[in-house]
């Protein structure tokens, strides 16, 4: 993990809001600029990465006792999900078996050298997102909510849980961020807007932007063909690449700072 430049939390406080397309998304974003990019899924109960990436019927391979990632789209991948029987296997574990896997996938995995680790995790900020920011050292977390009240009461927790063990908050990203119209191309607040913005603002972290919902967010990450690889210049596009170049000054001046 030492050749591992970035490490970098995905989360959320609660769940559905988005924050595995999120990560699928900035890592291939991440990817299409030239850097070296791997994706860890440590959400073991519940892995979707390898579904988004249209590469559930693969399987790691192994060579001298270390597990080879899944390659694909220039993207290093490693997930629950290819070491189960089938898609609809349960993982019925308590946490010291989680924080086995979790150790595994650091220490037992050829990553090798990458610029960028993107890591999905479950939401809340229980034994996974411990472990990982703990064995993983990570240096930044980017935290991913939606604009109602609810959301962004728990996105606050997954903050404080970044700052309490010292992880550095790269930003808040509001995804859902209003819906396009797929016929008029008008924005409609469904779940409301700039309650990212605003908590950012309240708890002293940056904002990284607002991702809209488009349709075609929804109809990629199901068959297995990420949003960012398409779509023309569309709204969700558009952000999803202003946010790295938010992430990537955010690293350059804290390489500056080392």
């Amino acid at each position: 993990m030492s050749e591992i430049k970035h490490k970098i939390m995905v989360m959320s406080g609660k769940g559905g809001v988005g924050k595995s397309t999120v990560a699928v998304n900035l890592a291939l974003t991440l990817s299409m600029e030239g850097y070296k990019v791997g994706i860890l899924d440590a959400d073991i109960h519940g892995p979707n990465i390898p579904k988004m990436l249209g590469i559930e019927d693969k399987k790691p391979d192994v060579i001298d006792s270390k597990i080879i990632p899944v390659s694909v789209l220039n993207l290093k991948v490693m997930s629950m999900a290819f070491l189960l029987p089938d898609t609809d296997s349960p993982v019925i574990w308590r946490g010291p078996l989680k924080m086995k896997a979790i150790s595994q996938f650091t220490n037992d995995v050829a990553w090798e050298d990458l610029d960028y680790m993107i890591i999905d995790l479950p939401p809340g900020t229980g034994d996974e997102p411990l472990s990982i920011a703990q064995l993983l050292k990570s240096d930044g977390a980017i935290i991913v909510t939606t604009p109602q009240d609810v959301a962004l009461l728990d996105s606050r927790k997954a903050v404080n849980f970044a700052k309490q063990l010292n992880v550095p908050v790269v930003g808040i990203i509001e995804n859902m961020s209003g819906l396009i119209c797929p016929h008029c191309g008008k924005e409609i607040d469904l779940f409301k807007k700039g309650g990212g913005e605003k908590a950012s603002k309240e708890l002293k972290v940056p904002f990284l932007g607002r991702i809209p919902i488009e349709m075609k967010i929804v109809e990629s990450s199901d068959s297995g063909i990420p949003f960012i690889l398409n779509n023309g210049n569309s709204k969700a596009k558009e952000a999803f690449k202003n946010i790295i170049l938010k992430v990537e000054k955010f690293f350059e001046k804290k390489e500056e700072v080392i």
